[in-house]
């Protein structure tokens, strides 16, 4: 196994970009975190390169740095090195492997974010050492990363993970087709869509006032989470479904609900497994994760 004595994270998101060395503890140094450039994906490269720099360069004289591991929103083609990131490049899949190994002089790694996500709250988080796990991150919109016997599922075309597609009816909508229906429901924008306010954020601060149409559109929203949650332990019998991403910043407005819920619709041998938990790791989810995998590609 390659002998080093840290790693650099970087986890890709839509609207920002985080970079960070992380040592064999998980132990986070140098945090670098910018909104990502609307440039193209050349652009994008430039600009991790020069925060990896940055970050290497500022990590204690005795450390060297042996690999990078990177997290990207969307799709990631082990096979061709490239990556599909609609919110980021639009519809076409772009080379961003080759064009960052231009910059970069040690080993990559990518995957997708829903990958890094689990890993890292397995690894450092609230599933720490647990081989069964799905780390559901909910924001603008749902993915989610999904270890089985301590193994990543990633599908045949690296797709496995993508439940905002869930469908609980046959009702049909518009927005369905495009984002998927569960993604449609229970998502942020749902959430202010179901409101008549502007973003999730508005919706919990009406709240915080006692609103009631925000707090009816909150519960309406869990009971959509919890039936998706459902769906997953019935599907998965997972020992762990671990709740992330922005709208749970708000996570103690949905866990107590959507742990009731998702336990009376669920298979129930494998309800009484599963723990349904918020997230302990929150932005650096990502980051952990990134850096695990860069780990794991040593040690492999």
């Amino acid at each position: 196994m390659a002998k080093a004595d840290f790693v650099i994270a970087v986890d890709l998101g839509g609207t920002k970009l985080a970079v960070a060395a992380v040592d064999r503890m998980g132990v986070l140094y140098c945090r670098q975190k910018t909104p990502v450039p609307r440039g193209g994906f050349s652009e994008c490269a430039r600009q991790i390169a020069g925060m990896v720099d940055t970050c290497a360069k500022s990590f204690p004289p005795q450390g060297s740095l042996c690999a990078v591991g990177l997290l990207v929103p969307g799709i990631y083609s082990r096979t061709t090195g490239c990556v599909w990131a609609p919110n980021l490049w639009g519809q076409e899949e772009v080379a961003l492997q080759r064009e960052l190994e231009r910059f970069l002089h040690c080993p990559l790694v990518i995957d997708s974010d829903r990958a890094g996500y689990v890993l890292g709250e397995q690894w450092r988080g609230a599933a720490r050492g647990l081989a069964n796990v799905v780390f559901l991150a909910i924001g603008t919109g749902i993915g989610a990363g999904i270890l089985i016997d301590g193994k990543l599922v990633r599908g045949a075309g690296g797709v496995a993970g993508a439940v905002g597609w869930f469908r609980f009816g046959i009702s049909d909508q518009d927005i369905y087709r495009r984002v998927g229906y569960w993604e449609a429901e229970a998502a942020g924008p749902a959430l202010a869509r179901r409101a008549g306010l502007k973003s999730a954020e508005d919706v919990f601060e009406a709240a915080s006032r006692g609103d009631e149409g925000a707090l009816r559109a909150i519960a309406t929203t869990a009971e959509y989470l919890a039936l998706g949650v459902a769906n997953l332990i019935s599907i998965l019998n997972p020992e762990m479904v671990v709740l992330g991403g922005g709208l749970m910043q708000q996570g103690a407005r949905f866990l107590e609900h959507v742990k009731r819920r998702a336990v009376e619709w669920a298979q129930p041998v494998a309800a009484r497994q599963a723990r349904i938990e918020l997230t302990q790791l929150g932005e650096d989810a990502g980051l952990l994760g990134a850096a695990r995998l860069a780990w794991q590609s040593l040690e492999s």
